[in-house]
């Protein structure tokens, strides 16, 4: 797994430096609206129903304020409409480069 080098905020995205010198460049936005978190994307029980949650919902104006790192294996956002709840693990954010490519088309 690999861990990142370096983050910062270009304008409206978080710029990942990862370690083996890749980088990712994520709308703040896109972030939001996949944040892993139960608050997002529901629970899933025993049976793989999913209870609650706010999938596909669109953040367009939301912004990233800060990040955590959690432990060695993710990030914690925190985004100014109050949410920071989701744990970015870096695989995670890794399996969001595919998706980016069609929410951004």
């Amino acid at each position: 797994m690999k861990s990142p080098k370096d983050i910062q905020i270009i304008g409206t995205e978080i710029a990942i430096l990862w370690q083996d010198g890749t980088e990712d460049y994520f709308p703040m936005a896109f972030l939001r609206e996949f944040s892993p978190s139960a608050e997002n994307m529901g629970e899933v029980d025993i049976l793989g129903n999913v209870h609650g949650g706010t999938p596909g919902v669109k953040y367009p104006n939301v912004s990233v304020t800060g990040w955590e790192f959690m432990g060695n294996y993710a990030l914690r956002f925190e985004f100014d409409d109050g949410h920071a709840t989701g744990l970015f693990s870096y695989d995670y954010l890794e399996a969001l480069r595919e998706r980016i490519k069609i929410w951004t088309a």
